[in-house]
């Protein structure tokens, strides 16, 4: 099962991955953590982690939100992953890193800054590139350029990746903001991404689902409008 829920001022599409009978991954909490626990509840489902495909607030700040509602509720810890390239995001230290994103970027991004940033939580584990996590069936892989910590997460399995913002729905993400790099992530979208199978389903961070076989024959890449 993996049930998609759209979260926040910017859209994100946070994920809910079963990995057993009564257990689930939680993919980019981006935001309203109520409504990602009350239907975590509904399911029946207890998140074994949270893993973000990058630090970006749009895809982290429910996540701290999530692991107080379990550990009051059910005594229950859940721990966060992000790669170690990302880590600058998280901690006690992260407001500024998070500002330089979002201030930039004009009063509108302002304001979503301001409604995200209390969710600015700690990390609890760097992310292993090219291991199975948490004895399930996703792999991560590194895919930087969005962020100098990018990952993808990919099941074989299931026969999906979850792209994060660095490929998107006939897009891509955005390369201007401080740590990206338009080289990086063409390096990781044509050598890592499109040497998945071309049936493979696309997952993003943003936007509708696709497959690597319809990005490869639509996707302008850095050509086309970066928005996330």
């Amino acid at each position: 099962m993996v049930e998609r829920i759209i979260v926040g001022p910017l859209y994100t599409n946070a994920y809910i991955v079963s990995t057993g009978k009564k257990e689930c991954i939680v993919i980019d909490p981006g935001d309203e953590a109520e409504k990602l626990c009350t239907r975590l509840e509904s399911l029946n489902l207890v998140p074994q982690a949270i893993l973000c495909t990058h630090g970006h607030l749009d895809h982290t700040s429910a996540a701290v939100e999530i692991q107080r509602h379990y550990q009051h509720e059910r005594d229950h810890h859940i721990p966060i992953g992000i790669h170690a390239e990302d880590a600058e995001f998280f901690g006690d230290d992260a407001e500024r890193r998070h500002q330089d994103c979002f201030l930039p970027l004009g009063d509108n991004a302002t304001r979503v800054f301001e409604q995200l940033r209390p969710g600015i939580a700690r990390a609890d584990f760097e992310i292993a590139v090219g291991e199975p996590l948490l004895d399930s069936d996703l792999v991560a892989f590194a895919t930087p350029g969005h962020t100098p910590g990018s990952v993808s997460f990919y099941s074989e399995t299931r026969g999906i990746v979850w792209s994060g913002d660095t490929l998107l729905f006939k897009s891509v993400g955005r390369t201007d903001l401080n740590g990206g790099s338009g080289d990086e992530l063409l390096k990781s979208i044509s050598s890592v991404l499109y040497s998945l199978p071309a049936e493979t389903r696309l997952f993003p961070g943003h936007g509708p689902f696709s497959s690597i076989e319809r990005e490869k024959l639509n996707n302008p890449l850095l050509e086309g409008e970066r928005t996330f």
